[in-house]
């Protein structure tokens, strides 16, 4: 057995969805939404599988989705990218990352991290022969500064995995920190693996800015981002990674010998929800805020001191107010006693874990939050 993989210890995330399952919880801890995804989008899915081609489609991805990639970044986030060459369609971001780290990483590399992290990030990067060293964030803004990036940052460093927005603090990181953390990869000469996923889900007129497009960045910058987060249909796992050409050659190589494709009809409908119109993304992002605002009420009129939250589908409340001082034993006991699925922050942390942040996930109908709230009114106080 690989020891890298057969040490781990089951995820947190199963052993509370279990606990949700076995007791008939609400289950706020897994990050899915309840709405079924946009229904013209499935509807072009289930077309192309009728009436589409079912076999191997090119390693790259279909070109109609790679130039509805380039155009939609284009419009977007104001990046000129070119769709032969530089992007590339993945079973989802969690393949784009493994091919990724295995592409960029040699034996020995040292891999910047930032915690509290996806929990992937760690095994991908040892099973890659690299050593993570990490920056520990801190609540409540979870921000950068140069002190903790120069502690982290050496001759040895290869790669930075960056998550912006972050899961699982929903924060969305300033234009200070990007320009930061930019100085420190082209001092280091490190090149920027940029988790981005969450890039369409923020609030409060946030528009996300890339790594890519900061200065200086474009030639040492991997870009990966998803439909499944866009289009609320994480069960679809379309990634898709972009990346200047000599990059992009090696990030080819490793997805080949990976998963080589993806699904033929869930790229073409991909493709066509990536044209949507602007009133898509902004009623999406409206809805979600929607739903973060009615629960962060409800959350604070019970007591519970709410972080903020600018993006993603989490909010994390600090539970040190309410005389607790472990989130692991708050999460199993909320779960068991009050029918609601948590989840402890610490567990994204691998050193200096914070233990008294807890994460609900809020993309959720009106009628489950409620539901949630009602059990947690009746919480018992330690």
């Amino acid at each position: 057995m690989n020891p890298i993989f057969s040490a781990l210890p089951t995820s947190v995330f199963e052993v509370m969805s279990q606990l949700a399952r076995e007791t008939g919880a609400i289950n706020l801890g897994q990050g899915f939404p309840d709405d079924p995804g946009p229904e013209d989008v499935r509807r072009k899915a289930a077309d192309a599988v009728i009436n589409g081609w079912n076999q191997y489609p090119p390693m790259m991805g279909l070109p109609e989705l790679r130039q509805a990639v380039a155009s939609h970044y284009k419009r977007w986030q104001g990046l000129d990218l070119d769709a032969d060459r530089e992007i590339m369609i993945t079973s989802g971001a969690t393949e784009a990352i493994a091919g990724a780290l295995m592409a960029l990483v040699a034996p020995g590399d040292e891999v910047v991290l930032f915690e509290p992290m996806y929990d992937a990030y760690v095994p991908l990067v040892r099973r890659a022969g690299g050593i993570p060293k990490f920056v520990t964030l801190t609540p409540p803004h979870f921000g950068l500064t140069e002190e903790a990036l120069a502690k982290a940052f050496s001759p040895k460093t290869r790669v930075v995995l960056f998550n912006n927005p972050l899961n699982p603090t929903a924060t969305v990181f300033s234009a200070a920190d990007l320009d930061l953390l930019a100085d420190f990869c082209v001092r280091h000469d490190a090149i920027a693996v940029c988790d981005e996923v969450w890039e369409h889900v923020v609030f409060d007129g946030h528009r996300h800015v890339p790594v890519l497009g900061r200065p200086d960045m474009r030639e040492r910058t991997v870009k990966i981002s998803s439909a499944g987060k866009i289009f609320s249909l994480t069960g679809w796992k379309v990634g898709f990674v972009m990346a200047a050409p000599a990059i992009m050659r090696v990030l080819a190589k490793a997805h080949q010998y990976i998963t080589f494709t993806t699904p033929p009809n869930l790229q073409s409908a991909v493709a066509y929800g990536l044209g949507k119109d602007d009133g898509y993304f902004d009623g999406m992002r409206a809805d979600f805020q929607r739903s973060r605002d009615r629960f962060t009420a409800g959350l604070q009129n019970l007591g519970f001191s709410v972080l903020p939250s600018a993006g993603t589908y989490f909010l994390n409340v600090d539970i040190a107010g309410l005389g607790e001082a472990d989130d692991v034993d708050f999460c199993r006991r909320l779960v068991i006693e009050n029918g609601v699925a948590a989840i402890p922050v610490s567990a994204f942390y691998a050193e200096g874990a914070v233990k008294t942040v807890v994460r609900f996930c809020f993309a959720k109908r009106d009628e489950t939050l409620d539901g949630a709230l009602e059990r947690l009114a009746a919480r018992k106080p330690r």
